[in-house]
Parts: structure tokens; sequence; C-alpha cells
């Protein structure tokens, strides 16, 4: 009878329906996967832009943080070596002895669970970037702990290097963790500039120089004397430079252009293995730092969005990330030369878990892991007035 079918019809159904099961299975378990797996862009010049409300924003008020962030751009000339002769100008050895190069105008980028939403300005030119380098110095600090030529952040640095740099009792009292958080008070001078140059604090030249010591770990001072101090002593311990470590082991790996430059100082030549190296610096207080562009910007602040991990890849290990975010004693706003968002006293509108990496003009990356969010801004002072806008134009 047509209206019966026989048993062996009805166990072909089943096995299509069980098939069909198995294979609905299958796939939504793929898609759940795919959801958990990040996006990473694809080699340089390539970056997946979404719309801004696909990944909850409104986009009226995110045009509106970005054409704030553009208005917002850094008022002064844009001839740096004039800028950089202003504004340190009361300080003796204040000669710049690194490349400088005009600056162009603000741009910066948005990134939301790994995908673009927002770019404005040149974000393919190559600028100075001041204190962001050290960020990327740090970076290279986190290699030296991963492949355990540091073996601990608490070992005096002068086990480390022992050229004289760190003789005497109070510079042998430094370890490598006060370097990083900028709390050594090391005593000395360096490539020509004698620590105590560097912001000096008061009018009176003779305190300057014979200024009080503090003990390494108690005082915090931004200095980028004892920066390139931490520069070359990473050099003597890796002894190759510091540049070509970053591009194999972190700007090759995320898909960085090869237009990025990691400067020292003309006077900064040292001799290992009978050959002539430059000992690069950790900003462009007196010129020289890392010139790069906002999007190799974005690539490096994504690593660390992503905990030290690019696609199957991990680059610099999470417990650097951790490490990097631990306060200092004598600063709890200052980690491992990235900046802290504690008690949310410097950015109210972000988390307390977000970091930053921070430069001279108004350089900046932003990560925030706890939204899935990265911003990176060229000449624009105002991060926090920038977040601001950005947090305000998500959709509750």
């Amino acid at each position: 009878m047509s209206g019966i079918r026989s048993n062996g019809q009805l166990r072909r159904s089943g096995l299509r329906l069980v098939t069909c099961l198995v294979l609905f299975r299958t796939m939504l378990i793929a898609s759940l996967a795919a959801q958990d797996t990040p996006y990473y862009p694809g080699p340089w010049g390539t970056w997946e832009t979404r719309d801004p409300a696909e990944l909850g924003f409104d986009p009226a008020r995110l045009a509106a943080a970005v054409e704030f962030a553009q208005q917002a751009e850094n008022q002064s000339s844009r001839e740096l070596r004039n800028v950089i002769a202003v504004s340190f100008a009361n300080e003796p050895h204040n000669a710049i002895v690194g490349p400088v190069q005009d600056r162009g105008g603000a741009s910066g980028m948005i990134v939301k669970n790994g995908y673009i939403v927002a770019e404005w300005g040149d974000t393919t030119r190559v600028d100075m970037t001041f204190s962001v380098t050290k960020s990327y110095l740090s970076t290279v600090a986190g290699l030296a702990v991963d492949d355990h030529i540091i073996r601990d952040l608490s070992d005096s640095v002068g086990g480390y290097v022992r050229d004289g740099k760190f003789a005497g009792e109070h510079n042998a009292a430094i370890t490598w963790q006060h370097l990083l958080q900028q709390t050594s008070d090391w005593s000395g001078e360096l490539w020509g500039k004698p620590d105590w140059a560097d912001r000096p604090v008061g009018s009176d030249r003779e305190a300057w120089v014979n200024r009080e010591l503090h003990a390494p770990g108690t005082h915090f001072k931004y200095n980028d004397v004892r920066v390139n101090l931490l520069a070359y002593s990473l050099l003597q311990v890796y002894r190759r430079p510091l540049p070509v470590i970053l591009r194999e082991r972190i700007m090759d790996p995320i898909g960085a252009s090869p237009t990025w430059r990691w400067h020292g100082y003309e006077n900064s030549w040292v001799t290992l293995d009978g050959q002539q190296v430059q000992s690069v610096s950790g900003g462009g207080h007196w010129g020289g730092g890392l010139f790069i562009c906002a999007r190799d910007h974005a690539r490096f602040g994504y690593l660390f969005l992503r905990n030290g991990r690019w696609g199957d890849q991990q680059l610099i290990s999470e417990d650097w990330i951790r490490e990097l975010r631990v306060p200092a004693e004598a600063n709890s706003d200052y980690g491992c030369m990235w900046w802290l968002n504690t008690d949310r006293k410097r950015i109210p509108a972000a988390p307390e878990s977000i970091f930053y990496a921070a430069g001279f003009g108004g350089n900046y990356i932003y990560v925030d892991q706890e939204n899935d969010l990265l911003v990176v801004l060229r000449w624009t002072p105002d991060l926090a007035g920038v977040i601001e806008k950005i947090m305000a134009s998500r959709e509750q």
C-alpha cells in the first residue's frame, strides 16, 4: 500500500535524520568555535573593516568621537626639531643628538573585536613616536625574560652588565625591574647626558648636580637617560641590535610594514664582539627613538590585546603581559613602561584594567581587553577625552 513505508524506508529516513542532526551539530560547533577564534589581520595592507553598528556602536556617536579626536590635534608646530628645543629649553645638555623629522597631522584607528570600525588621517605615514618607544623597549625585555637570558627581574643588572655602569653601592642595588618601572634613580652619565640633566626639578642648578639619591625602587622619576641605560643593558645581554630582535620576534610575525625604524644617537655606538652596533634610544627627547606609522602601532597593540598571541603563535608570554601591568610601588599608575589606569584616575571612562603606551605630543596605543577595544592616536594629546567619547558611542 502506498501510504505504508517499509522497514527499509524507515531505516533510511532515520539514517538521513541522524546524518542531518550530526551535520547540524558539527556546523554549530564549528560556528561557535569560529566565534571564539579571534580575527587576525593578514599581511601588511590587509585589515578587515566592519560597520560600527555590527559591533555595538552608534555610528553617529562614533563619528562624533572621531571628529573630536581630529579637532583635538596638537596645536604645536609640526617642525619637531623646534618643538623639542623649546619644550626642553631649561635643561642643560639638551643638544639633539639623534634623527628628527617633521610630523604629519592627527591620525588614528579604532579596532573592536579585531576589526577596524574607524580610521582617520594618514595611518601609513611614518612619524616619530617619542616615549611610545618605551613600550617597545619593554617588549624586548619581556623577550629576554621569556628566553631566560634575564633569569629574574629582581636580579641586579650589575650581575649581567659588568663594565662599570653599575659599580658602587647605590647603582649595584639596581634591578631590571627598577629600570623597567623607572624607579632605579641610577646615577651617572650615558651618551654625554648626565642623569640629573633630564627633567630637573626646581631652578637651582647646583642642587641638580648634588641631588639626593633615593634607594632604588623607592622613587619614581621619568628619565630618558635611565631608559637609554636599559636599552644599553639589553644590548649587552642579547649581544645583537635590539631593532633586529624586535623585527624578527615581533614585527615581522605580526605583519608590520618594512617602513618602521628604531634609531639611537650619533654617539651611541658600541663595540660588540668586534662589530660596531648602535644602542637605540627609548624616546625622542634628544631625537631618535622609534619612527613608525599608526597601522604598525595598531598591529603591535593588537598583539597585546590578544595576550601576546598572533594567530597560532605565542610571540610573547602571557606571564609578561601580566608582569607589565603590575604597578610600581613608587607609582601605582606605571607598570613596566606601560601606563596603567589604577583607581581609574587617568582615564575615568575606561576600565581600571586597561593599559597604554604614551608619547610626547599625543601619541598613544590604548589596550582594553575587557571591552576587546584597541585605539591608536597620533598627535592627539587628549586620550581621556577621546576614550570617553568612544565609550559613550557604544549602544547599551
